[in-house]
């Protein structure tokens, strides 16, 4: 069967793209993936948001490569989200670092990187270069914005600006802001980064990276994105090396997996970009958000009055049981706080033991929930 193959886009906005910082940047490029595009055929489209670490290639394969996006298992034809239904669109975030403009971006200016003169961003800003690119594509109208972790973020958030762009949202063990535990997680992964003498104040661009910094953020990371239980269950205790002399080197499994998983990560991912979307991350707080009580260009009463035409909107919370990252709690919590506004919300715990990553892992369930909610929303019609 011939693989279903895609190519990642770019738009260049060339106007000054304003951030909720007050700086803004000039140009702007954004990357993009479209699935299910077929010439002459209207379909409905679902807006995909990823991860901290994700990008734009959510699903089907590069030329030459072997390896799919990151959730093939859930886009393409007959599945979850039927690319024979929906056209489905993923956009890579602003301060990434795969294809659109990050730290590691050239600078117009000085013809130098970014660097820690790029300005710091939030997942609003995130979201409103989002709506810059489907401004530019001719999309006023979503089906269905949906998001995984920090995807799920931008999914709130961006439906919540905006409700009459979306018919619905679904997200997937996240939050609506973070609590002290899981800033203090990314604060440590950020130190980790800082302290390495490569980074050297952000500026290793030409050189060695700081690669014993970022590898150590991606462990500290990698740790809460899979439960006790399922680490028990694949390394135990088990010992790669015996000698109980070489206790400043990985002997146990788990430390070499650990490893691992941070080398690998050093080779697709910037150290600059890190500090940025995690920044994001932990300083996003949809409540303060759409209240009015944060900065957002004045806009407050604006989106205040938007949000009373919510009552006609549909939503779909998804936790895992042994996810301790975003517990299931936090999930409740999007479901109690949009009820409030009468949205429609569903709501399901999927019981598991992959911990966080069951959102990337645990497709069978997902599937069947989200193609229940996407068919619900054709015969509310």
């Amino acid at each position: 069967m011939q693989k279903p193959l895609v190519e990642t886009r770019s738009l260049l906005l060339d106007r000054p793209f304003h951030l909720e910082s007050g700086d803004s940047i000039s140009p702007l490029t954004i990357a993009y993936e479209i699935y299910g595009e077929d010439p002459g055929t209207e379909k409905q489209v679902i807006l995909i948001e990823h991860a901290l670490s994700g990008s734009a290639h959510a699903a089907f394969y590069h030329e030459g490569e072997t390896k799919p996006g990151w959730w093939d298992d859930m886009i393409g034809p007959g599945k979850a989200f039927d690319t024979e239904h929906y056209r489905v669109i993923c956009t890579n975030v602003i301060g990434g670092c795969n294809g659109s403009t990050g730290p590691s971006s050239i600078n117009p200016v000085t013809g130098k990187p970014f660097a820690l003169s790029f300005p710091p961003i939030t997942i609003r800003d995130m979201t409103e270069a989002q709506r810059a690119l489907l401004a530019q594509l001719g999309i006023d109208r979503i089906r269905c914005i949906v998001g995984g972790s920090m995807g799920g973020m931008q999914a709130l958030q961006f439906f919540s600006d905006y409700p009459d762009q979306f018919d619905s949202f679904i997200c997937i063990a996240s939050t609506m802001r973070h609590s002290a535990q899981q800033i203090a997680f990314n604060e440590v992964g950020r130190r980790a980064i800082m302290a390495d003498p490569r980074w050297n104040g952000g500026n290793y661009y030409g050189d060695i990276p700081p690669e014993g910094g970022l590898s150590v953020a991606r462990m500290i990371g990698h740790i809460t994105y899979i439960s006790e239980h399922m680490m028990q269950e694949k390394f135990g205790r088990i010992r790669k090396d015996k000698d109980l002399r070489a206790i400043f080197r990985p002997s146990f499994e788990v430390e070499h997996y650990l490893d691992y998983q941070g080398v690998s990560f050093v080779r697709r991912f910037d150290a600059n970009s890190y500090l940025y979307i995690t920044s994001a991350i932990d300083n996003f707080d949809l409540v303060t958000s759409i209240s009015g009580m944060g900065r957002f260009r004045g806009e407050s009463r604006a989106r205040g009055t938007r949000l009373t035409t919510l009552e006609t909107k549909k939503g779909l919370v998804i936790s895992f049981t042994s996810d301790w990252l975003y517990p299931s709690e936090q999930s409740r919590a999007i479901v109690r706080f949009f009820s409030g506004l009468n949205v429609g919300v569903s709501y399901a715990e999927i019981t598991t033991e992959h911990g966080h990553d069951a959102f990337l892992t645990d497709h069978e369930q997902q599937t069947h929930l989200i193609r229940s909610f996407l068919e619900s929303l054709e015969h509310a019609q």
